[in-house]
């Protein structure tokens, strides 16, 4: 499924757009991390929780459970809170 990356983890990816897949969220990430190693972590905490300044949108949808089902044809987009003043 596509995957909408923000900039601030292109770092990763190099690009804004990837490919990924998994049945569930926790397995998207899980594929994520397998290609671009380091990303799950800066959106997933050590307990396995998302972090507060990460937001996933399942096609438009807001979600933060991880056990959410995801269908090889929904688009997910990750969004990464901005902060300052």
């Amino acid at each position: 499924m596509q995957v909408l990356i923000p900039s601030a983890l292109h770092s990763y990816t190099r690009r804004s757009l990837v490919q990924a897949r998994g049945a569930t969220l926790a397995e998207l990430f899980a594929d994520l991390d397998r290609q671009f190693p380091g990303i799950c972590f800066r959106m997933v905490d050590e307990q396995q929780q998302m972090r507060s300044h990460i937001r996933v949108f399942v096609n438009g949808a807001s979600i933060r459970d991880l056990t959410q089902p995801l269908p090889e044809t929904d688009q997910v987009s990750i969004v990464q809170a901005l902060s300052g003043g």
